[in-house]
């Protein structure tokens, strides 16, 4: 499998300002999950179809920056990327874990500092 980009989540601690600027910016349309141990996830749709995805800070990491986009990378198999990312100067930020109905997720970086979210999700894409 090739990896490839297949999803863009704004990792916020004010939901409601950022959400509200998106959307008339946009003109999305906002749908709130709430996932009670993590608090209020909500979906960006346009046409009712969902294009991004928004929460709150999750991880120390998270926390300690102003907010910011993560991509997320498709593949077939996170731990086996994990496993290859320090050995290629990277660090792991989030370790793997599982998200019910969505797949298996862990954010990383790269050398410089870059991060980005790696996913392998239960229904992978098919475009």
């Amino acid at each position: 499998m090739s990896a490839k980009f297949i999803w863009n989540e704004l990792v916020t601690s004010d939901q409601k300002a950022s959400g509200d600027f998106f959307s008339k910016l946009f003109g999305w349309e906002r749908r709130e999950i709430d996932t009670a141990d993590q608090g209020i996830y909500t979906l960006f749709q346009e046409g009712g179809k969902d294009v991004a995805g928004m929460m709150n800070p999750a991880t120390n990491y998270s926390r300690s920056r102003p907010a910011f986009w993560a991509g997320y990378i498709e593949v077939d198999d996170v731990d086996a990327y994990v496993a290859k990312v320090e050995e290629l100067g990277g660090k792991i930020i989030a370790p793997p874990e599982d998200i019910p109905n969505i797949g298996r997720v862990c954010m990383i970086c790269d050398p410089s500092g870059a991060p980005v979210c790696l996913m392998a999700p239960e229904s992978p894409s098919t475009e």
